[in-house]
């Protein structure tokens, strides 16, 4: 089984790359983020590969890193993702973007990919929750922001900032994310106006 290549990327199509091996040219599926992240043709380039065999193809999957590798087989052992499915998420959302909103339950974000549906995006979080943690760190101060305003206990000026920063067009996990970075900088008693001043600050870096 092939479960890495090094070679020269040889050209494009819409989704995957023929990588050249030693004048053998491998044709492998990818995710449009991690096509995105390889080079120019004619350009070195290293992929991390899954080999699916079956009766009628052999088929290449490949990842720039180990972590986008063993979330596109975790996203598989959920009802109604396949390999299709996996990689129109991992274009979505980075290991770590998925990993949070997983370890968050934030089924919007995972219903952003395409192809995912509200009942599939439930189950990826509901059923890969256990293992996120194996895969992305979740910053306690996020998850604790998250929960209180689930739990609708956050301050008001914490809920006005998170709820503002939504309205301008970002995600629900993007938002929590920077009002939390935002207080700790600014200390609990900052007001709604810098919390989302410092927030937007934390999302444009």
């Amino acid at each position: 089984m092939i479960g890495k290549l090094k070679g020269l990327v040889d050209s494009y199509g819409d989704d995957h790359v023929i990588l050249d091996v030693q004048g053998v040219g491998y044709l492998v599926h990818c995710s449009a983020r991690t096509l995105q992240a390889l080079p120019r043709a004619g350009e070195a380039a290293t992929l991390f590969i899954e080999t699916f065999v079956r009766e009628d193809m052999i088929r290449l999957y490949g990842f720039t890193s180990p972590a986008e590798k063993s979330w596109f087989l975790l996203l598989q052992n959920v009802q109604g993702v396949g390999a299709k499915v996996a990689l129109n998420v991992l274009s979505t959302l980075s290991p770590s973007e998925l990993a949070n909103a997983v370890a968050l339950g934030d089924k919007a974000m995972v219903a952003r990919a395409n192809g995912v549906g509200p009942k599939v995006a439930s189950r990826i979080v509901t059923e890969l929750k256990d293992k996120a943690p194996a895969f992305g760190s979740v910053d306690p101060a996020v998850a604790g922001l998250t929960a209180a305003l689930e739990e609708k206990v956050a301050p008001a000026p914490v809920a006005d900032a998170v709820s503002a920063l939504v309205n301008l067009g970002y995600a629900q996990i993007q938002a929590n994310a920077a009002v939390a970075a935002a207080l700790r900088e600014a200390g609990e008693g900052a007001d709604t106006a810098r919390l989302i001043r410092l927030g937007l600050k934390e999302l444009a870096r």
